[in-house]
């Protein structure tokens, strides 16, 4: 005979489906655990730094720099040169990559401020897409001619370069570079028509020069002072608002009469969006300890770099007042990069 079943009170029924539905209601919190956890920054695991440009500039100077005062605290520093498409490729990567602490991003000016003017398909957002972490090291530029061009001051050169017309080329470490437009701008300043050769990144460029293949070259102000021992090249103005305390002998656009030929630039870190705060304010504070540290910021003024390590809302200002400035001198050019 078979053995009936109990009945279930009402009330007992009305638990148990609570219950589930309380399950599945918990199953997409209890993922979305598991994949911050997944994402949770390991120290002394590798921190890939993807950099825009080749091998051996001043931005590889900087990294390694920051890398041996953050080894112990954060882990090992690695330096991966991803150049192309202006540094474009650099920064999609870092995009892309999970936001776990371990791929971060040495933007420039040039990646953050002045591709969204330059570029019309620009596949990044520099505000909306990262996490701005700490402006490292600010720096200025400087205009450097071969040796055998036939000029030892800023207005022979102005008068020779005149003369040329629009034989004579510069050569820029990219196009849409603070490199690039300040050759632009002395060019509308001082009614000069050079004509501009982008490369790819400063060593190239600095070769070239060196070598006399292009006879001028706009050149960070650390660049310009390795080159000035071979002998084969000659520095003959800075692009700050004043002198350099870096190069001091040396006479700055502003004074030389030239007003509007100013350019600065900056190296500044960037995360992955949706990096967790607690790794976001890992990375932030050590970096911001290892710029501040005598090593290191003897060794960036040495490069020709002046330390700043600007937080998160100073370098939002800097990008903000810098993507303003740019638009309007590449409008006022008419400069639209290929795409």
């Amino acid at each position: 005979m078979p053995v009936p079943m109990p009945r279930r009170s009402l009330a007992f029924d009305r638990r148990h489906a609570l219950a589930a539905l309380g399950g599945l209601a918990l199953a997409p919190l209890a993922g979305r655990v598991q994949a911050q956890q997944a994402q949770a920054f390991v120290p002394g695991q590798p921190i890939k730094v993807l950099i825009g440009v080749p091998a051996g500039g001043t931005q590889d100077v900087l990294t390694r720099a920051i890398a041996q005062q953050v080894r112990d605290s954060l882990g090992p520093l690695i330096i991966d040169n991803r150049s192309g498409a202006a540094g474009r490729i650099a920064v999609d990567a870092v995009k892309t990559a999970p936001p776990d602490g371990h791929t971060l991003l040495l933007g420039t000016a040039s990646m953050m401020t002045m591709f969204p003017s330059a570029y019309r398909n620009l596949s990044y957002d520099p505000v909306k897409d990262f996490i701005p972490l700490i402006n490292a090291a600010r720096f200025e530029l400087a205009l450097a001619v071969h040796k055998d061009v036939p000029a030892s001051t800023l207005p022979e050169f102005i008068t020779w370069a005149k003369a040329q017309g629009d034989k004579l080329s510069f050569g820029s470490y990219g196009a849409g570079t603070p490199s690039h437009f300040l050759g632009e701008m002395l060019n509308r300043a001082a009614g000069l028509k050079m004509v501009h050769v982008p490369y790819r990144g400063s060593t190239p460029a600095r070769q070239d020069l060196m070598g006399g293949t292009v006879p001028v070259y706009f050149d960070t102000i650390g660049g310009a002072q390795q080159m000035l021992p071979s002998g084969r090249v000659k520095v003959l103005a800075t692009s700050g608002e004043k002198r350099s305390p870096l190069m001091p002998n040396l006479p700055c656009f502003v004074e030389a009469g030239y007003k509007d030929v100013v350019a600065t630039a900056w190296f500044a870190y960037y995360a992955p969006l949706k990096t967790p705060q607690a790794t976001v304010d890992k990375l932030r504070a050590e970096l911001t300890r290892a710029v501040n540290s005598r090593e290191v910021r003897q060794l960036l003024l040495q490069n020709g770099m002046y330390p700043i390590a600007d937080g998160s809302e100073a370098l939002l200002k800097t990008m903000r007042e810098d993507t303003t400035r740019w638009a309007g001198i590449m409008k006022a050019v008419n400069f639209q990069a290929n795409d």
